[in-house]
């Protein structure tokens, strides 16, 4: 619910296709009280089936969120931004007022398979990135010192 009290976080990445999409489910399923995030590509890229698929197994529901680009944003102020891979890091645009931006580097679970010969084996890639990615999601209302007050609405 855009225009709450909670920490707006997007997460950026190249493709919006996985990496972002699974911390944003994450975001949702754990800290969605304190946080709202959001996720965009630098391009559309479509949301990946594993990318699905792998979310599902751990009890979050991603199905119904979309790939987009900053520019199918609403038009708020962020929090934080957090550059998920190298490319969205090297070519994160400049946002307004005080936004930090942060890198939190995660493996290409895509690219990683491949080469992968069944299903089975790419999901091992989904898998690992998924967890990593929710270790550190649960790290952020540390990171983040939550409870805060907003400084803007």
């Amino acid at each position: 619910m855009p225009g709450d009290n909670r920490f707006r976080i997007l997460f950026l990445c190249t493709g919006n296709s996985c990496r972002s999409q699974m911390a944003e489910g994450w975001v949702r399923h754990l800290l969605g009280d304190q946080i709202e995030p959001f996720s965009a590509g630098i391009l559309k890229a479509g949301l990946h089936p594993l990318a699905v698929k792998v979310m599902a197994e751990a009890g979050v529901d991603i199905r119904s969120q979309i790939s987009k680009t900053l520019s199918d944003l609403p038009a708020l102020e962020f929090d934080r931004v957090i550059t998920l891979c190298a490319h969205a890091h090297e070519t994160c645009p400049r946002f307004p007022g005080r936004t930090e931006i942060l890198h939190a580097g995660f493996d290409d679970p895509p690219y990683l398979s491949r080469n992968a010969r069944t299903e089975e084996e790419a999901l091992v890639h989904f898998r690992r990135v998924r967890d990593e990615i929710r270790a550190f999601v649960e790290t952020l209302p540390t990171t983040l010192e939550l409870p805060f007050e907003r400084k803007h609405s």
